[in-house]
């Protein structure tokens, strides 16, 4: 599904197949029906019942026809969706935006928090790449398991730190100072950036950002942009 179909066509009522936990965070599972998981990094606009406004997140997995996102329930929206049942419908629609440029020739992948949602499924299409992962603690370092082999730092530890000299070609998500430290070891990395979002396709201007002095909509222009 490209960028030019139409947003009717990627929008679909989905049934909830799975909620499970993952250390604090919550991996919701949805038949994916006539939903397309798109390119690593694309994201998803997911609308629970009864929420006047949908929520972006990236696909974490694409399994037995099924759409996986990670949650971290932190407000009203994203604890919305965590509390759905099996069974329920949302609403989603997607994927949309840009997503990971993967004709690289030694991919890293670097993640911190909640910012490694997307890349389980950079690794899934990828195959067998390495991985830095870093948690704010054990707990949160469970969702570790979504990556299998990869390197696990917990603070006060820094991912930063674990990346190797060399040629590698950084494939980056997580909180905006983490993006910023990698920004500066590796400045032709790729990097996931997040922002307030309503519309998710450049409609509603919620999520304009600064890039390189110039205002730009992350929704159409991201989220995953090149760090220089």
């Amino acid at each position: 599904m490209s960028a030019l179909t139409p947003l009717a066509e990627r929008s679909a009522e989905l049934r909830v197949a799975g909620v499970e936990p993952v250390g604090p965070y919550t991996l919701l599972r949805v038949a994916a029906g006539p939903i397309e998981p798109g390119s690593p990094g694309q994201f998803f606009m997911l609308q629970p019942p009864g929420r006047v406004l949908p929520r972006p997140m990236s696909l974490c997995l694409y399994e037995a026809g099924e759409l996986c996102f990670l949650i971290d329930p932190i407000g009203p929206g994203t604890r919305a969706l965590c509390a759905l049942s099996p069974g329920e419908t949302l609403g989603v629609l997607g994927p949309l935006g840009n997503g990971y440029d993967l004709e690289v020739p030694n991919p890293l992948l670097v993640g911190g928090g909640i910012g490694i949602a997307p890349l389980p499924y950079v690794a899934q299409v990828l195959g067998d790449v390495p991985a830095i992962l870093g948690f704010r603690s054990d707990r949160h370092a469970e969702a570790a398991a979504l990556l299998p082999g990869a390197e696990v730092v917990v603070e006060p530890a820094l991912v930063t730190e674990r990346i190797p000299a060399g040629p590698v070609d950084i494939l980056a998500c997580g909180p905006e100072p983490m993006l910023e430290a990698v920004r500066r070891i590796a400045p032709d990395a790729q990097l996931a950036w997040e922002a307030p979002m309503a519309c998710g396709y450049g409609a509603c201007y919620g999520c304009v950002v600064e890039i390189e002095g110039r205002l730009q909509r992350l929704c159409v222009s991201g989220p995953v942009l090149r760090a220089a």
